[in-house]
């Protein structure tokens, strides 16, 4: 017998996808354990790279000075970490006098807590409590010599008596005492010492890195890649370096605020502010509780406490509702609930050190995703923009038969776009959507009936509008509105789409049902039929929409019956060319005298004047503002019939 050869396996895509997403978790779980594992090393590099962004523009400013690249990075390198250590040397310096006055500030608040509980200093509950602790840490620190261990009472005196024991540690020697001063400051300066390299080799070798990031991201369009990295490398150097112009200013208030109020130490807590502001939401706060205690302690009454809260009261809304929007534009491009996240994320990653960099890191790795193709989950995860588009986000809403909310979504768009602009661009787009899904067969009759309905409520809702560009623009609600105002487009404008009085009219285009829309095959048709029928009504022509069943025989004869004078015939799903054919001969020969129009409004819109279905049509339109100004042109008194 002849050998048979096997079958061939085919590799099953749910397999293929289901290895694939076990693959992307192992990868992902990998890169979170070795930033975990590695973060001696990833804090430093990360500390470095947001460095960069920050100084990669004096360093250009300098450049082009004429100064050369090296100098330039050494320079400005050399003044902000020069600045760091001033700044650093400062907040120590601050930190022990006020280490050492803390012994003062006891009595006011004793008094204060007694004066809370509504009884004399010293007798409260909090007060008793502070001087058990104190008598604990008395007895604590008592001398060992006190307490002889068991092993020196066997040393006793010819008469009974101890003999009293005391053991003392040599004196350290100068390395000893070098190495216990050198210790604590080991790890920060190692950790400042790879920063610094780390940031003067980005600096120098910036546009080398950058082609080799391209290079693993992709080089199948080198020309969008690239611009994709010089916009992000330019944004992200204008946030964090806007983002330290601001904070900064903001601990310079804080803290001239603080002196002018009395408050010991007020240059610590200036610049303690300037750095917790990093931190989203709760930065400002917790640099505001540390100012307010030393107030508390040092003043008897509640004055300074009381100017001091108000201080922040003041200085945190002004700066963060008025500043920053004005500095930054509309926000950082991170969701809130995605800055609180990537806040836990990164302090258990990394520590408090994570803390401060989280909003930083989170904004690189949200640029990254909204230009790298590989990497746009992370903006879809993270960004502040919303995952759907303005038609998905419309489709969705009538598919789940919520016309109120569609309609919520539609008026805020209208404060800056015309009617036309937005069914033409966002809902017919979604309608298309809805038409594709009809397409694959996943659309069933019961959901096309439920977008019709919905359709039908939104269009009436919307009935109030003009179809009129507002003359003000109006600033949006959130993000949705603002990416359905983006969607839309005036290019076309309605300036051309004039509003055609009854005087204006020809002769056969007075009185009612002279015009009528067809929705030629499906619901889908029908919904695009309702939106172009009342763009109609705007411009002056009474219009009416009718269902596909109008172009069966029963429907034909009773729309003979009626006689209008133009009919648009609207397609969104898929373009039959026999259906359409036959629809216009059918509508030439029982009106012969009628204005057809054909509306092609699929996705790909692709008139065919040399087939002979379109050519039976007087005008072939492939939006609803093309048929309407088509119609108004037929519509006008004097124009040929």
């Amino acid at each position: 017998m002849p050998a048979i050869d096997p079958p061939s396996v085919m590799p099953n895509p749910a397999t293929k996808s289901s290895t694939d997403r076990v693959a992307s978790v192992a990868i992902g779980a990998f890169i979170i354990a070795a930033l975990y594992f590695g973060r001696e090393v990833f804090v430093p590099v990360a500390l470095a790279i947001l460095f960069s962004f920050v100084l990669a523009p004096l360093v250009k400013g300098l450049q082009k000075l004429r100064i050369p690249r090296a100098l330039a990075v050494f320079t400005v390198v050399l003044i902000a970490f020069a600045t760091l250590a001033t700044l650093t040397m400062a907040m120590v310096g601050q930190a022990t006098q006020l280490a050492g006055q803390l012994p003062t500030y006891q009595s006011t608040m004793r008094a204060k807590i007694a004066a809370l509980k509504g009884s004399e200093a010293g007798s409260g509950v909090l007060s008793r409590a502070a001087d058990i602790l104190q008598d604990l840490s008395k007895e604590l620190d008592r001398p060992e010599a006190e307490f002889p261990p068991s092993s020196e009472v066997a040393g006793r005196s010819r008469e009974g008596r101890p003999i009293p024991v005391e053991v003392h540690q040599p004196e350290p020697g100068a390395i000893e005492t070098l190495q216990a001063f050198l210790s604590p400051l080991l790890h920060p300066l190692t950790t400042t010492g790879i920063v610094l390299i780390f940031v003067v080799f980005i600096l120098l070798k910036r546009e080398d890195l950058r082609n080799r990031f391209i290079r693993l991201t992709g080089t199948y369009d080198l020309q969008k890649t690239t611009a994709a990295f010089d916009d992000a490398a330019r944004r992200l150097s204008r946030l964090f370096l806007t983002q330290l112009i601001v904070n900064a200013g903001f601990g310079v208030v804080i803290g001239c605020g603080l002196w002018v109020i009395g408050v010991p130490s007020s240059l610590l807590w200036g610049i303690l502010a300037a750095i917790l502001r990093f931190i989203p939401y709760l930065g400002a706060v917790l640099s505001a509780v540390f100012p307010m205690v030393i107030a508390a302690s040092v003043d008897p009454g509640w004055m300074m406490l009381a100017l001091t809260a108000g201080l922040f009261l003041i200085t945190e809304p002004l700066v963060g509702h008025v500043i920053e929007p004005l500095a930054y534009g509309r926000s950082t491009g991170l969701s809130p609930v995605a800055i609180v996240v990537a806040a836990t994320f990164w302090t258990w990653l990394w520590g408090p050190i994570g803390l401060v960099l989280a909003t930083p890191l989170t904004v690189c790795l949200v640029v990254l995703g909204r230009h790298v193709e590989r990497l746009e989950f992370l903006d879809v995860m993270l960004g502040d923009r919303p995952p759907l588009s303005a038609p998905e986000i419309f489709y969705q809403r009538i598919l789940a038969g919520d016309p109120a909310e569609a309609a919520d979504k539609a008026e805020e768009v209208l404060k800056e776009r015309s009617l036309s602009a937005y069914y033409d661009e966002v809902a017919l787009e979604g309608l298309r959507l809805a038409a594709a899904d009809e397409a694959r067969g996943v659309l069933d009759a019961a959901r096309r009936n439920q977008i019709l309905v919905t359709v039908r409520e939104v269009v009436e809702d919307l009935s109030d509008h003009d179809d009129t560009r507002p003359a003000l623009n109006v600033a949006t609600a959130d993000a949705e509105t603002e990416a359905a105002v983006e969607q839309t487009d005036e290019s076309e404008g309605t300036s051309d789409l004039p509003v055609l009085a009854a005087a204006e009219l020809g002769e056969t285009f007075t009185g009612r049902d002279r015009v009528v829309c067809i929705g030629a095959r499906s619901q889908l048709d029908e919904a695009a039929a309702l939106m172009l029928s009342q763009i109609l009504e705007k411009h002056g022509l009474a219009a009416e929409a009718l269902p596909p069943n109008t172009l069966l025989t029963s429907g034909m004869v009773q729309l003979a019956e009626r006689d209008p004078a133009l009919i648009c015939l609207c397609y969104i799903g898929p373009q039959s060319a026999a259906h359409m054919k036959y629809a216009l001969r059918r509508l030439r020969r029982h009106m012969p005298l009628a204005i057809l129009v054909l509306g092609q409004l699929s996705q790909v819109s692709d008139p065919k004047t040399d087939d002979k279905g379109p050519s039976l049509a007087d005008a072939v339109e492939t939006s609803l503002r093309g048929i309407c100004r088509v119609c108004l042109k037929f519509a006008a008194k004097g124009a040929p019939t």
